[in-house]
């Protein structure tokens, strides 16, 4: 417990520091947030990840054609020497001699052979500890497979780089739409203030009037009613922005403690200049990365083909044995026996079922897969970037159109107020002419956003989004 007061004081700002500290303040064009989602994005993250994770599969696969080496040490202890049974060799000739000697048996008979033979006798062979060691060594010298795999290692990871630059492009395009709907919301918010600075004026005017006895309470409430409207619908695009804005931070991926300012504004000239690019689906990622699949795919039909060749390995050996009846096997005296050998393995299928065949056969389907999805990906893009610019240009004409209405229902409005002020026109009058103003703003804006997403929309299909 800190019972001086004082002592409060450097610790309540060292917290405040603390707190500023790790807030910060961005400042972020469109671009710049764009790239700083493709920076942090965890998507992206893990497509990079993906990216490396082929790497390495290309290092298994480059393995695979190097020498492999493998060494091996084994040490065996046989409480029980095992037991082998061998045919009874050593009574054939005692009988033989005995036979040959006229040795009679107890019967006085002479010694014969057995009819049944002398059957078989229990033998060990070995000692109590055995111990090698040695080195196994192999090389693949031809192997389809393994060739095929070795040449598709760039082919492979250019997939994942294609695969990356997809999400990247989706990820660009929703930064710079949600980015853009809030400078269009910001500017709405700011034509809001206008109209409550408009209706702030009203009031006072109709109030003064109101005190002259030229206009009833009444008259005074609905100008007060409307300017509350215009206020809460002002409370309402705050909410909508501060929302937003918090969602672009957790798409571009930036802490929500942190503050985000955009520093883009839109400027007629920029959202009037009509797009001229000429399509090239080789542009869009998409069909790249189809690309890239075709390409995969036939290797994938050459591997099988040429696993119907032999393989060819070659391999050597080199071991030392020891064998103890006890465990000495680091005395200099005792013995070690080498074993070592060399030699080449071809190994040919000569009949697997038509397994190989099948394999071929289905790698083939799908590659023709991979060619009719590209070519029906090719006429999407088309159609695709078509729509976008026809509906680029509608929205442009939209737009025109909508902002000669804000601007003729602004004049409307103001001479209406005029009128009203100078007791020649009604309250319904005004109330009418500012709910078109208000309609012809909104439909101002809405154009504005529409000509934005179709710009962005246009620009992603022909492949020029940046």
């Amino acid at each position: 417990m800190i019972k001086n007061p004082k002592h409060i004081l450097p610790f309540v700002l060292l917290l405040f520091c603390g707190t500023a500290f790790s807030q910060q303040k961005r400042v972020y064009s469109a671009k710049q947030a764009v790239e700083h989602a493709i920076k942090n994005s965890i998507d992206i993250k893990n497509a990079l990840l993906d990216l490396e994770i082929q790497r390495q599969t290309n290092k298994e696969i480059t393995a695979i054609a190097f020498p492999q080496v493998n060494m091996s040490v084994n040490t065996t202890r046989f409480i029980d020497i095992p037991t082998t049974v061998l045919p009874d060799f050593i009574s054939p000739s005692v009988y033989g001699v005995l036979a040959n000697e006229g040795v009679v048996n107890g019967s006085g008979n002479p010694i014969q052979f057995p009819a049944g033979g002398f059957g078989s006798v229990p033998a060990r062979f070995g000692t109590n500890w055995n111990a090698s060691g040695g080195v196994d060594v192999s090389q693949i010298l031809f192997d389809g497979q393994v060739f095929i795999g070795l040449k598709a290692r760039k082919t492979a990871l250019d997939l994942y780089k294609k695969s990356a630059v997809v999400t990247q492009e989706q990820i660009k395009a929703n930064v710079y739409k949600m980015y853009y709907q809030l400078v269009v919301g910001a500017r709405q918010a700011t034509t809001i203030d206008a109209n409550i600075e408009r209706f702030e004026k009203l009031y006072a005017d109709v109030r003064e009037i109101y005190k002259n006895g030229l206009v009833e309470k009444l008259d005074l409430e609905k100008v007060e009613v409307q300017l509350n409207n215009l206020k809460t619908e002002k409370e309402k695009i705050t909410n909508q922005l501060e929302t937003g804005n918090a969602a672009l931070k957790f798409l571009i991926q930036i802490p929500q403690k942190d503050t985000l300012v955009l520093s883009d504004t839109l400027n007629d000239a920029m959202i009037q200049e009509l797009l001229s690019d000429t399509l090239d689906v080789n542009n869009r990622p998409e069909y790249q990365q189809l690309k890239t699949a075709l390409k995969l795919s036939e290797y994938n039909i050459k591997r099988y083909q040429l696993s119907k060749l032999p393989t060819i390995v070659a391999f050597g050996s080199y071991s030392k044995n020891a064998l103890r009846n006890e465990f000495d096997f680091f005395d200099s005296k005792g013995l070690w026996f080498n074993t070592s050998l060399v030699g080449f393995k071809l190994t040919y299928s000569l009949f697997d079922g038509m397994a190989k065949q099948s394999r071929v056969k289905r790698a083939e389907l799908e590659s023709q897969k991979l060619k009719n999805n590209m070519e029906r990906l090719k006429e999407g893009i088309e159609l695709e970037s078509t729509n976008a610019r026809l509906q680029m240009e509608s929205a442009m004409k939209t737009m025109n159109v909508q902002r000669s209405n804000q601007l003729l229902a602004e004049k409307v409005y103001e001479q209406t107020r005029l009128k009203y002020e100078q007791g020649l026109g009604s309250n319904t009058e005004i109330y009418n002419a500012q709910a078109e103003l208000k309609t012809a703003q909104n439909n101002y804006y809405g154009a504005m956003y529409d000509v934005i997403i179709s710009r962005i929309n246009y620009l992603k299909a022909i492949g020029k989004l940046n």
